[in-house]
């Protein structure tokens, strides 16, 4: 693989060889996190993020790009297209933070939310860019297929105990899918299902939330393309992860190539543990979580659970030498 298809391989050299910060990890947001314009000041002002965005459109040959900076936000919000869009501006902001020194420690965990989890791979030199833009866009294409098969849809429980909502699905038939925070857990399944999960966490004094999805992702309707997928996964090479990747599956660190490729293979019809997974890290000392664009969900969502955290963003300040709390 050439520089121009794989420009990060370069700035990750330089992020594995950086001074260890024993309390630093770095998140990256999944699916839901883009918008229109994402991307488009740090293309204009780095010149890695540049190469970034620009290879992006070689290996997809797609004006990725431009969708990404101008929309329509309809197309940009589709599955297929909304991950490697959300993966590339990640992947772009983290190279212009390397190339400014915004990022100046080598994080002792790396971590991503669903679609995340391949930007966390990305920059611990287990997948190389290239491979996870495809990885994803074919991805993307399985589970808006399967969520034409299986029509579902998912909906934010919040207010209540993950013992609670545990519960709730057992008696309504919707499943557990995102266990995001403390009190907030998304639940997916069929329509139905997922209206009577509402209910009963209304009756319990939390909330459902629905939400605007093409299906119930991280459930069992996503098996169809959890199978499809697992054949395309097995034509790509996946290599040892250089620092540790908290898998979504097991919600523990990942560093073998074949750890990795088993957390992906089951990634799509599992739940995605990421509270577990900050749990894990916060056990384990990081005090600092740096969230690495578009938007801060993530660094949000910790501020409501752990307020005493610091919590950075690398949304817009990725281009100097500095980071911003959230």
């Amino acid at each position: 693989m050439t520089s121009r298809q794989d420009p990060i391989a370069y700035h990750l050299k330089g992020l594995h060889s950086l001074p260890a910060d024993p309390s630093l990890a770095l998140l990256f947001p999944g699916q839901g996190s883009q918008k229109v314009g994402m991307g488009r000041e740090v293309y204009q002002s780095s010149v890695a993020s540049r190469a970034i965005f620009d290879a992006a459109d070689l290996v997809l040959e797609i004006a990725l790009s431009r969708l990404s900076f101008e929309g329509p936000e309809g197309e940009l919000t589709r599955t297929i297209n909304a991950q490697p869009a959300i993966l590339t501006t990640s992947v772009a902001y983290l190279a212009a933070a390397l190339e400014s020194g915004a990022i100046e420690k080598r994080p002792t965990y790396l971590a991503g939310h669903s679609l995340g989890e391949y930007t966390a791979l990305v920059a611990a030199g287990s997948l190389t860019f290239a491979n996870a833009l495809r990885l994803v866009r074919e991805r993307g294409i399985l589970m808006e297929e399967a969520g034409a098969q299986n029509a579902g849809t998912m909906a934010a429980i919040v207010g209540l105990t993950e013992d609670t909502v545990i519960e709730i699905c057992r008696i309504s038939g919707a499943e557990a899918c995102n266990f995001n925070a403390r009190t907030q857990v998304v639940v997916g399944g069929t329509r139905d299902a997922v209206e009577r999960a509402c209910t009963l966490a209304k009756e319990q004094g939390g909330r459902g939330l629905p939400m605007n999805v093409a299906g119930a992702f991280h459930t069992s309707l996503m098996e169809p393309a959890t199978a499809a997928f697992q054949k395309i996964l097995d034509g790509e090479s996946i290599e040892d992860a250089a620092l540790p990747v908290i898998g979504n599956v097991t919600a523990t660190p990942m560093r073998s190539a074949a750890e990795c490729r088993a957390d992906l293979q089951r990634q799509m019809s599992s739940p995605v543990r990421w509270h577990q997974s900050i749990l894990y890290m916060r056990d384990a000392g990081i005090r600092t979580f740096a969230e690495l664009a578009p938007g801060r969900a993530l660094t949000t969502m910790l501020k409501r659970d752990a307020p005493e955290l610091e919590l950075i963003s690398l949304d817009r300040a990725a281009t100097t030498a500095g980071m911003t709390n959230v």
